[in-house]
């Protein structure tokens, strides 16, 4: 992981206003892709809602490189801090 990815992270945490629920998605989505690689778990069975949505939002960008998860991961945060800091 490289240092601006590491300050992306930080500064993902310091936003002063909680952004959408989609956004928040696809923040995580990118963060596990560039932290683990491709999303090889089950996909969460019952009423957890949130459990789907996350899993989902991660299936989705499987196949991608963690380095371009990363890199993605940067500009999405810097568009939020333009957004909601």
């Amino acid at each position: 992981m490289s240092t601006e990815f590491e300050t992306a992270v930080s500064n993902s945490k310091s936003l002063t206003k909680r952004p959408g629920n989609d956004e928040l998605l696809k923040l995580y989505a990118l963060y596990k892709q560039a932290t683990e690689g491709d999303n090889n778990g089950e996909r969460p069975g019952g009423f957890d809602f949130k459990a789907i949505a996350k899993h989902d939002a991660w299936a989705n960008i499987k196949g991608q490189s963690k380095e371009e998860a990363e890199k993605a991961y940067i500009v999405f945060v810097g568009e939020l801090q333009e957004k909601y800091a």
